[in-house]
């Protein structure tokens, strides 16, 4: 299970279609090998990238079933939803089949502090005591943004919150409050994660980042990130970074950059079939011969390392 001291690349995984729009589950399984063949510590799935909300709830299962299947890694699980019983029947069933943590994100709608409070406290409750539960703050996406205030106290107060997906931006500053509120003592650590596809990583580590939960479609660079950082060598950390960001800044384009990141995997092997389903991004064919070229160029750079 996850705790307060996680730490690591918790990759993002996409969920894999067909072109028909099926579920791929014999690219699942080429993924998650991918994914461990780069290092990663664990997986993160049905979360944004992984289009959860074009899933019905039986190939929710299903996906579910066959990742953890799949992988001795920790898995957590996204169960975010508007409806209490909805996200404690999900979340009950992934942690029945294995899962080592839940992902929740505040549900829509005004952007109060005092709602996303209740909506937590009455998430944990349904789903009980002993489920890990991470929170997403992920503004730009929920349009609900919540302070650092908030965080530590839903972390206090309820002790299954042990991790924070921290993708607010600007954010560092958020990370160096709730790390400056720990060094002060009396406080319960939380395990500090990161998103937003990786894009400031390194100064997410220095800030006191305990290491990724995002995306990236070369995790190898996460993991040598996180690695060299926490081995005492940020210079040589940002240096192996470096390297990867004109594609990591490609993939980084809001609403679209999901199409880029599947066809990348594509290109590296790990699944079949680069489309999202359905409304989703398509590329076209200039946008394909662009990141071919992109592609090219990250793999000459970073080629035996």
């Amino acid at each position: 299970m996850i705790d307060r001291h996680t730490s690591g690349v918790f990759i993002i995984a996409a969920t894999p279609f067909d072109a028909s729009g099926a579920v791929d589950f014999a690219s699942i399984d080429r993924l998650v090998d991918f994914y461990a063949a780069a290092g990663v510590t664990g997986l993160t799935i049905l979360g944004m990238m992984g289009e959860a909300n074009k899933l019905t709830i039986e190939e929710r299962h299903a996906v579910i079933d066959r990742v953890l299947a799949r992988t001795d890694l920790p898995v957590v699980v996204g169960v975010s939803d508007a409806g209490i019983a909805n996200l404690a029947d999900l979340g009950n069933y992934a942690l029945d089949k294995g899962a080592a943590g839940l992902m929740i994100a505040p549900s829509a709608g005004p952007a109060r502090e005092d709602r996303v409070e209740s909506f937590f406290h009455a998430a944990c409750r349904a789903l009980g005591p002993e489920a890990p539960v991470v929170f997403q703050d992920f503004p730009q996406s929920t349009n609900v943004p919540v302070s650092p205030a908030l965080i530590r106290r839903l972390s206090q107060d309820l002790d299954q919150i042990v991790m924070l997906k921290h993708e607010d931006c600007p954010g560092l500053n958020k990370i160096s409050t709730l790390r400056a509120e720990e060094a002060e003592g009396g406080v319960k650590r939380l395990s500090i994660l990161t998103g937003n596809g990786g894009l400031y990583l390194p100064q997410e580590l220095a800030r006191g980042a305990d290491g990724a939960m995002t995306g990236f479609a070369f995790p190898e660079a996460l993991v040598g990130t996180v690695r060299l950082f926490r081995a005492g060598q940020p210079d040589a950390a940002e240096d192996l970074f470096d390297r990867y960001l004109p594609i990591l800044r490609h993939e980084q384009q809001p609403g679209w950059g999901l199409a880029v990141r599947k066809y990348t995997l594509m290109r590296r092997g790990a699944i079949a079939c680069a489309d999202t389903r359905a409304p989703g991004p398509k590329l076209t064919a200039t946008d394909i011969a662009e990141l071919d070229r992109l592609i090219a160029r990250t793999g000459a750079k970073t080629k035996g390392m």
